[in-house]
């Protein structure tokens, strides 16, 4: 390979840019794409609870009721969460999700979903879910279970709101994918055929999905995730080469990533890989030249009309990384603290583990052992850094998107009496004006356990009033911390009742509250 070019792919690779901190649980994002071959080292680091706590096995029976879909790629064909997590049940338990929803009010007759060509039930189904338009990003590398029919030319078209999100492939009468945030169970997924039927079911895949929406590819001590990609594609939509392919994250700079995805809206002087259209990997050579930035509209690279806009929005492009790299790391704590808990209360343990006993007179995290805690603590910290922007990459130039996605996407509260929101959008320097995620009102953060919410609470407790005023938070203004307290205050009574309930030395200082 070209020496240029294999500088330029090996500083692309170098760019995955996981926060130490974060370490345990890399901040990992969205919709049914590759799998990525993790090491056995790796699955090790995101193992640490379970090796510290121990977990009982699960029944045969239990392993077999995950498998009521055929994994295509190899995966094993039982569930570990069985086994690694009996407490969350994924398999089994009731899902509590917008999909699950929607397919019990199907089945009642409450709704019914309307075909239209040339997009099938997918005009009807993102408005049963509350899902606009503007949301719309597409992808043209070849990540779906659909990857025959996506191309530059029919790329696939995610659209998403706070918790659910959909996937249409141009061209390919066969499904639907949807992926729903579930407040007990993370992420799950489904599919509907997209054919004209009498009978609209909703399909649960479980093992199908998995084999890549899980943190390790269900070889063990991961989770089920979101997954956002960028990658040098062809206009077939080919992966170009394994050197510049990686996972991003909020904390991303912006030249390496949307490889692979159109990109509309300005961004100023600031260049990313989207919209990047080339046969050849050598055509990357000079990759200045083949860059697209700063599109009104897609118009000129495919024909759109087959679309619901002629866009795919920066603005929701953004959003939507930082909503999964939360979302992926609500998932991880509520499965590990959950399952640290139970294992505690009932003494469980691993063949060949030591057992956790529950401590007399202990309660939450202090009930657990110390190794467990630490173990934990690190995951929850993680997800305080994530809620809180630590390392987002900074913006040099004003971002602008004008597919309406902003002004919906703001217009969805809630506002304090000031009529401030987490949803204000900055774009100037930085994604949200005031930099505490919005995932603090879902449905997903508050089914964490009580202990796991209530640590975060404490942590955004000690940020917000300047009690931590260590360096991790040191980009945050006191004037930042003064806004955010007051608005989650006035917008989240659970977290009111909580500073509420906090010795007065513990009290936010400066009339914050």
């Amino acid at each position: 390979m070209n020496d240029t070019l294999s500088r330029s792919m090996t500083q692309v690779s170098d760019s995955r840019l996981f926060h130490p901190a974060r370490g345990a649980s890399p901040l990992l994002a969205a919709l049914c794409v590759a799998s990525l071959a993790l090491t056995a080292s790796t699955a090790l680091a995101a193992s640490a609870v379970a090796s510290a706590t121990g977990a009982a096995g699960a029944s045969s029976g239990d392993a077999a009721s995950a498998g009521s879909d055929t994994s295509l790629f190899g995966a094993p064909t039982t569930l570990t969460y069985d086994t690694e997590y009996p407490v969350i049940g994924y398999a089994r338990a009731a899902r509590d999700d917008a999909v699950a929803r929607l397919e019990a009010r199907i089945e009642r007759g409450e709704v019914s979903l309307e075909y239209r060509a040339p997009r099938g039930y997918l005009d009807s189904l993102l408005s049963a879910l509350g899902i606009d338009p503007s949301s719309q990003a597409l992808v043209y590398s070849k990540t779906s279970l659909q990857t025959n029919a996506i191309t530059a030319a029919t790329p696939r078209a995610i659209y998403f709101n706070d918790d659910t999100y959909v996937g249409w492939v141009q061209g390919s009468g066969e499904n639907l994918e949807l992926a729903a945030m579930d407040s007990k169970l993370g992420q799950v997924f489904y599919t509907l055929a997209n054919r004209p039927s009498e009978s609209v079911r909703l399909q649960r895949k479980i093992l199908d999905c998995l084999a890549c929406h899980d943190t390790y590819e269900l070889s063990g001590g991961g989770v089920p995730r979101f997954l956002l990609m960028s990658t040098y594609t062809d206009v077939l939509g080919n992966q170009l080469t394994h050197e510049g392919q990686i996972i991003t994250s909020d904390q991303t700079p912006l030249k390496y990533r949307w490889g692979g995805w159109y990109v509309t809206g300005r961004s100023g002087d600031q260049v990313h890989l989207g919209n990047i259209q080339v046969h050849s990997v050598y055509e990357l050579v000079q990759l200045d030249k083949v860059r697209r930035g700063n599109l009104a509209t897609l118009d000129a690279l495919f024909d759109t009309r087959p679309y619901l806009t002629d866009r795919s929005d920066i603005v929701a492009l953004l959003v939507l990384q930082h909503q999964v790299d939360v979302q992926n790391l609500i998932t991880r704590v509520n499965f590990e603290v959950r399952e640290a808990l139970a294992r505690a209360r009932q003494g469980r343990s691993r063949p060949g583990g030591s057992g956790s006993a529950d401590p007399p007179g202990g309660s939450g995290l202090a009930a657990l052992p110390e190794k467990t805690r630490a173990a934990l603590k690190e995951y929850l910290d993680s997800l305080v850094a994530a809620m809180l922007f630590v390392d987002a990459t900074r913006f040099t130039s004003p971002i602008r998107g004008d597919s309406g996605f902003q002004a919906w996407f703001e217009a969805r509260g809630p506002r304090d009496r000031l009529g401030r929101s987490l949803r204000e959008l900055d774009l100037t320097t930085r994604l949200f004006k005031y930099p505490l995620s919005y995932l603090v009102y879902s449905a997903s953060f508050d089914a964490l356990p009580d202990a796991a919410r209530t640590y975060v609470y404490g942590r955004f407790a000690d940020i917000l009033s300047g009690r931590d005023a260590s360096g991790t938070y040191s980009f945050l203004s006191d004037s930042d911390r003064q806004a955010i307290l007051e608005i989650l205050t006035a917008t989240k009574p659970s977290f009111a009742r909580f500073l509420a309930g906090r010795p007065a030395e513990a009290q936010p200082r400066g009339g914050r509250s």
